[in-house]
């Protein structure tokens, strides 16, 4: 738009989100991805007290290491999300905080989250340092990358999982890791879908890489390993009766209803949220966690 006359002053910050801003820049809504994946690793049996406490340290560490992550990221991208019609709004790009503001509350972050270390020892530390790391990579260049950029989100997730298999000192089940690799993956393709069909490919360079027709096609190919790997994890790591392979119908709904609210509803553009407020997704996450409550609690 062209500027009157003599107005030169750029417009006052204007508060768009119900949070104060310095709490809205750690997207505490992105919060639930780990409390969702990180206690993944208790699964199968009872924790004694000192695991469920080493559990719920590493599941702070990565809700700290995630917020640092985010506050990074929107440091790094600042220029960028205020020209995007909705991360404009986010406390950095909207001129909320200041650029200061921002690196201050990185270090605090990063200080908080050396004492959550400390008390893990060397094999989470190493894991939440490591998704620190491809992180920072998937910031600097990574995400710029088709294909590469989903990868390197998806791997993020199972960091998180390994995270909490190494908090509770406990095998890796890697059945449960395959699942949970290709259901991220879901996630993040129906988000690129989403992003591309409403904003094209000027905000992320990646989406020159994808096509509708191609993000179908992979969602689809996801999809089906997600429920393979669902299905060998019940039968062969789980250490369920048989019975638990009725949970795969509850499975096969889920990636159904998603696959439905991102390809028939245009969706998905928010994964946590529509995991965690589409009705029809918590009615089944409800029947879905009846039929294991038996198998948990035998």
């Amino acid at each position: 738009m062209t500027q009157l006359a003599g107005h030169t002053s750029a417009p006052a910050p204007v508060r768009t989100g119900r949070l104060p801003a310095p709490l809205a820049l750690l997207r505490p809504g992105q919060w639930p991805k780990n409390l969702l994946v990180v206690p993944l690793a208790l699964i199968g049996g009872a924790p004694d007290a000192t695991t469920a406490v080493r559990v719920a340290v590493a599941l702070g560490a990565f809700v700290l290491a995630s917020s640092l992550v985010y506050v990074l990221n929107d440091i790094a991208d600042v220029e960028r999300d205020k020209r995007h019609p909705v991360k404009r709004h986010r406390p950095l790009a909207s001129g909320q905080m200041s650029m200061a503001s921002a690196v201050a509350t990185a270090l605090v972050l990063g200080a908080l989250l050396v004492p959550a270390l400390l008390t893990l020892g060397p094999g989470s530390a190493l894991i939440i340092l490591l998704y620190l790391a491809v992180n920072g990579a998937y910031s600097w260049k990574l995400k710029h990358l088709p294909l590469l950029d989903v990868f390197v989100v998806a791997a993020g997730f199972v960091l998180r999982l390994l995270g909490g298999y190494e908090a509770a000192e406990r095998p890796v089940e890697m059945w449960l890791v395959l699942t949970v690799l290709a259901s991220c993956l879901v996630l993040i393709l129906g988000k690129r879908r989403h992003e591309l069909s409403v904003s094209g490919t000027g905000h992320r360079p990646a989406l020159v890489g994808y096509s509708a027709h191609f993000l179908d096609l992979v969602l689809v190919l996801c999809s089906a390993l997600a429920l393979f790997g669902y299905l060998l994890y019940l039968r062969t790591e789980s250490g369920f009766g048989p019975y638990a392979l009725l949970t795969a119908v509850c499975a096969l709904f889920a990636l159904f209803r998603y696959l439905q609210i991102v390809i028939v509803d245009g969706g998905g553009g928010e994964p946590v949220k529509t995991l965690l407020r589409d009705r029809v997704m918590l009615a089944n996450s409800a029947v879905w966690g009846a039929l294991l409550v038996p198998h948990l609690v035998r």
